[in-house]
């Protein structure tokens, strides 16, 4: 039988030390991230559930849960908040954004327990490895993802629209990560069907896709003289 993975995402120390403590205890594999911006780090998608803090650091729980569900490698983990955040509407959030438990701090080491168990039964039927083959068209970069099937662009949970040209130019740099790739090299890629099309064209392109993408515009290259690229 396999053991159940759990991630706890929490910057509390000493909490974390006695959950993942109690909770091996119970016969799970426990790793511990102390912010989201660690976690992220780790390979998401071999984690059976997820324990995850709401106020952290510079990336919130609620920000990291967005990312999880935007990407299909992990959109079907199961998250349960842990938090002292208790009004009704950060509880009402969290289930909207898809969490499948929320608990609040203070909270006993048995009813952490009690929950994790019950959620596990509730999602057992989630492999983890079978989801990262279910969908091969999705071209994903940290919190940036294409959806080549659907035509969809999610930016850290949150969908971004694009005209056909930005998504289309965006896709063949992501494809082509690390590589520089010549003005006639996109031309011929992404404006084919087109007669008549202008240098200045790819420039424009290139702003506006920029600037729709947030933090990961400046994922985009230029090399002067040579072309654009998306770097790794």
């Amino acid at each position: 039988m396999v053991t159940e993975r759990i991630l706890i995402v929490d910057d509390e120390e000493t909490l974390c030390e006695v959950l993942k403590l109690n909770l091996e205890n119970e016969g799970y594999d426990v790793d511990i991230a102390y912010s989201a911006e660690q976690a992220l780090t780790l390979d998401l998608k071999t984690y059976s559930l997820i324990l995850l803090d709401i106020m952290m650091g510079e990336i919130s729980g609620i920000k990291m849960a967005k990312m999880l569900k935007a990407d299909i490698t992990t959109a079907n983990i199961p998250i349960i908040f842990c938090t002292a955040r208790d009004t009704e509407d950060d509880m009402i959030m969290g289930l909207n954004i898809g969490a499948d438990d929320y608990i609040m701090k203070p909270y006993t080491i048995r009813n952490v327990i009690a929950r994790v168990k019950s959620v596990l039964r509730r999602t057992s039927a989630y492999k983890p490895k079978e989801m990262a083959n279910e969908k091969q068209n999705i071209l994903q970069v940290e919190g940036l993802q294409l959806d080549l099937e659907f035509k969809r662009c999610i930016v850290d949970g949150e969908e971004i629209k694009l005209a056909r040209k930005e998504f289309e130019l965006l896709a063949y740099l992501i494809s082509n990560r690390g590589k520089i790739l010549s003005r006639e090299q996109i031309l011929s890629k992404v404006w084919s069907d087109e007669v008549i099309v202008l240098d200045r064209t790819i420039d424009v392109n290139i702003t506006r896709v920029r600037s729709k993408i947030g933090t990961y515009g400046s994922y985009i290259v230029t090399r002067s003289g040579f072309g654009y690229g998306f770097r790794d």
